[in-house]
């Protein structure tokens, strides 16, 4: 019984700890810039090893979406169904940047402590340069369909884009 009760005790206590890491991490984390403000530009090395930026994206809408690991489950389904949804994309004149790389720029880095990994956030950015949407909360299943969604109904409000 006296075992049960230490056992139990532990577990509340590495609990707590766990919550209160998670809650530093999120009050010391750098905030995403809000929809309605200007993109900020980055340059990273593509897949080829050119770089690229995103002002090369101007006049184009841009899906740029953060994920905190290559090869992981959450990461390969969310990668899959954009690419499963890219010609729906190419023909809303929208491209899709995946960045596995933290950016404090865009809030995407949560800070564990022991690791530091990018968030998974999107945003949806105008060919102006503007963000129009930010995604914080990233179902990896759905969010595919959650973007195209939200790209059609932003093409439809501003119809020069």
């Amino acid at each position: 019984m006296r075992m049960t009760a230490i056992l139990i005790a532990l577990i509340i206590g590495a609990l707590l700890l766990v919550g209160l890491t998670a809650v530093r991490a999120a009050r010391r984390a750098p905030k995403a810039p809000s929809a309605g403000t200007p993109a900020p530009d980055f340059t990273l090395h593509a897949q080829d090893g050119k770089p690229l930026s995103l002002r090369d994206f101007r006049g184009k809408w841009v899906v740029l979406y953060f994920y905190p690991k290559d090869f992981t489950s959450g990461c390969t389904k969310e990668a899959h169904n954009f690419q499963q949804d890219l010609a729906l994309y190419e023909q809303k004149n929208a491209v899709i940047l995946g960045v596995s790389e933290l950016s404090a720029r865009y809030g995407s880095v949560v800070d564990l402590g022991v690791a530091r990994l990018s968030a998974r956030h999107t945003f949806l950015i105008d060919p102006a340069g503007v963000i129009r949407k930010v995604y914080l909360r990233v179902d990896p299943a759905r969010h595919s369909a959650e973007v195209l969604a939200d790209l059609s109904e932003l093409q439809r409000a501003s119809p020069q884009s």
